[in-house]
C-alpha cells in the first residue's frame, strides 16, 4: 500500500521493515575478522522482530550465494557493504562531535539503532532518540531483556516526526542553547520533499552555534512509464519473494523534486562537506560500487554551524 500522510507501521511492515532490513545488514557486516563495524545487538533485535527472511539473513543462513545471481537486480554483498560504510560514517561523526566538545546528540527516526548501547560515550553525554512509541518500546524492552544497558544518558522521545516532536524533545530535557550533534540516517527518502525541508529547517532552528549535522541525502525521484527505480524495486521484490519476503519498496518512497540538501544547508549558514557512497566505502576499506544500476547511490553530508 502506498504511503499516506497519516499511515502507520511497525518494524515488520511498510517503511518500518526497512529498519529491520538495515539491522540485518549490520548483523552480517559485523561478522568476520575484517568487519568495519561491530554491532552485537543487530542480530538479536532482528530475531525479536520475527521476520523470517531477515532473521535468516542476520544469522548467516541466507547469503549472497543464495540471493545474488548475474541477472539479479540488486547485489546483497554491495548492500551489506553500503550499510556497513553508512554505519561507520555516522559512528565516526559522533566520535568527531564528542572530540569537539559536543555533549548532546539527537538520533532522528532511530529505529533499531543501538549506538546508545554500543558506542563509547563521555560520562556527561546525553543522547535523545526520536521514534514512534511502539518502536521505542520494542527496542528498549528487547535490549533490557538481553541484559544490555545504555552506555550513555539515554532519553527516548516517543513521538512521530509528523507530530510536534520539538515540543516532545524539549519536554525530555533537550537544551536548545547547547551545541547538538544530529543524525538523519536512512530517513530523508521516506519523507515527502516538503517534509524534508521542514525537518531541516526545524533542526536549524534548534541548533546552537557549534552544532553539527550528518545526513544521508537521496536524489529526487519522478514517476515515469519507464522509471528505472520502480522497475528495479519490482525486480528486487520478486527476487526476495522467492525466499518468503514480500515488500513493495516502490511504495515506500515519496516521488517529486526535492531540495539538494547541501545547497539547502549552505544557504542557511551551515558549513557543508559532501561525500559520495564510494567515498565512504573506500574510506573504510570496502570496494567501491561499480554498477550503480544494481545499488542506487546516495550522498553523505556533514554540516557545522
Amino acid at each position: 500500500m502506498a504511503r499516506t500522510a497519516d499511515d502507520s507501521w511497525d518494524l515488520a511492515s511498510s517503511v518500518g521493515a526497512t529498519a529491520t532490513m538495515v539491522a540485518a545488514a549490520r548483523a552480517v557486516a559485523s561478522r568476520g575478522p575484517d568487519a568495519v563495524i561491530d554491532d552485537p545487538f543487530a542480530e538479536p533485535l532482528v530475531r525479536a522482530v520475527g521476520m523470517d527472511f531477515f532473521t535468516r539473513l542476520a544469522a548467516g543462513e541466507l547469503t549472497a550465494e543464495h540471493l545474488d545471481t548475474d541477472d539479479s537486480p540488486t547485489d546483497i554483498t554491495a548492500f551489506v557493504n553500503g550499510m556497513a560504510a553508512r554505519t561507520r560514517f555516522f559512528d565516526d561523526f559522533f566520535a568527531a562531535a564528542v572530540a569537539a566538545g559536543v555533549r548532546q546528540a539527537v538520533i532522528l527516526a532511530s529505529g533499531l539503532d543501538s549506538r546508545a548501547w554500543r558506542l563509547d560515550w563521555p560520562a556527561d553525554m546525553v543522547v535523545f532518540e526520536i521514534d514512534q512509541p511502539e518502536v521505542i518500546a520494542f527496542k528498549s524492552t528487547t535490549l533490557a531483556g538481553l541484559g544490555a544497558a545504555p552506555k550513555v544518558q539515554l532519553r527516548p522521545v516517543a513521538v512521530d516526526l509528523r507530530a510536534d516532536w520539538p515540543a516532545a524533545l524539549a519536554a525530555a530535557g533537550f537544551d536548545a542553547a547547547a551545541p547538538t550533534a544530529w543524525i538523519a540516517e536512512g530517513l530523508l527518502g521516506y519523507l515527502p520533499p516538503e517534509a524534508q525541508d521542514r525537518l531541516l529547517q526545524t533542526i536549524g532552528e534548534l541548533s546552537a552555534p557549534g552544532s553539527r549535522l550528518a545526513v544521508e541525502s537521496v536524489p529526487s525521484q519522478h514517476a515515469a512509464p519507464d522509471d528505472k527505480l520502480a522497475s528495479r524495486m519490482q525486480q528486487v521484490r520478486e527476487q526476495w519473494q522467492r525466499h518468503g519476503f514480500d515488500l513493495d519498496f516502490s511504495e515506500l518512497v515519496y516521488l517529486g523534486e526535492r531540495a539538494d540538501v547541501g545547497d539547502y544547508l549552505t544557504a542557511r549558514n551551515w558549513s557543508v562537506r559532501v561525500l559520495s557512497s564510494n567515498d565512504i566505502l573506500t574510506g573504510c576499506g570496502l570496494p567501491a560500487i561499480e554498477d550503480p544500476e544494481r545499488l542506487p547511490t546516495a550522498a553523505y553530508l556533514t554540516a557545522t554551524r
